[in-house]
């Protein structure tokens, strides 16, 4: 039976379990449970602190799980990521007093404040600059205030706190991190494996794209069909009316605004958009 690990609380694990849910694994209905057996889809679940999962999947204990890229940096566990699956997303960026003149390169020395210590060391040695890192657990924002550090490293989403806190970001960000599902390197993948990876691709796929059909006369057919390529080609099938096509095709949910706006001026009609469920590509 495959071993799964799943995030125990938060945001994550409520994503996580709610992308299972949608490629068609049971899930728990109280948060209090922290292992759930799908029979028939032969898999135990396994609802881990996110921190500790890439620990018990290098270990071999747990054959894939799913964490943040950044807790996998972090835990400096031997496991390797083999799909992101586009929720969960954050920014790691440096920051210090508004008005400072620092660069990453002039770090060097400083005591830089995190609460994601391994992340941070890995990244300065792989840059060749030494620094003095500081571990804090929460609230690093105020550790330049009170004298700890001379910067921080942390999670960047619209930088308020940090400018509550006095402080703005410098410098390249560190890492783009998202939720991923992760497995030991080197350990021969089971079907199992196999399904659920196949599976949690096509529900990312089907939230990234949607479904646009439309009818189109020939003469234009072929600038609509460069707006819509698809995955590998548009469907198209004849109209009764000998000169009109019917155009189906797979776009970025993201574009499908403007693609629609571009389709009318090029004399698309009855342009309709349809969400995906699953899919397999």
């Amino acid at each position: 039976m495959l071993k799964v690990a799943i995030p125990n609380k938060g945001s994550l694990s409520d994503s996580a379990i709610a992308m299972l849910k949608e490629a068609g694994y049971r899930q728990r209905t109280d948060s209090r449970d922290l292992t759930l057996i799908d029979p028939e889809n032969e898999i135990e679940f396994y609802y881990l602190r996110p921190r500790d999962i890439a620990v018990y999947v290098a270990s071999g204990e747990l054959e894939v799980g799913i964490t943040g890229r950044d807790l996998l940096i972090d835990s400096g566990a031997l496991a390797t990521e083999i799909l992101a699956l586009d929720f969960g997303k954050s920014t790691f960026r440096f920051a210090a007093p508004i008005g400072n003149s620092f660069t990453e390169k002039s770090l060097a020395g400083k005591r830089i404040a995190t609460a994601y210590p391994g992340l941070v060391t890995s990244h300065f040695q792989k840059i060749g600059i030494q620094v003095d890192v500081v571990r804090l657990d929460g609230a690093v924002e105020s550790s330049v205030r009170l004298g700890v550090a001379d910067a921080i490293a942390d999670v960047v989403s619209t930088g308020g706190t940090l400018r509550q806190a006095g402080l703005s970001t410098f410098g390249d960000p560190i890492l783009q991190s998202e939720a991923i599902l992760i497995e030991r390197p080197s350990t021969p993948r089971s079907t199992e494996v196999e399904t659920l990876l196949r599976r949690l691709q096509g529900v990312v796929i089907a939230r990234q794209y949607v479904l646009v059909d439309y009818d189109v006369k020939s003469e234009f057919l072929d600038a609509a069909c460069a707006l819509t390529p698809g995955i590998e080609s548009p469907t198209i099938s004849p109209l009764q009316r000998s000169d009109w096509n019917a155009v189906r095709a797979m776009v970025k949910r993201s574009d499908i605004n403007r693609i629609m706006d571009d389709l009318w001026k090029v004399g698309a009609r009855g342009i309709l958009v349809t969400d995906i469920h699953a899919c397999r590509l």
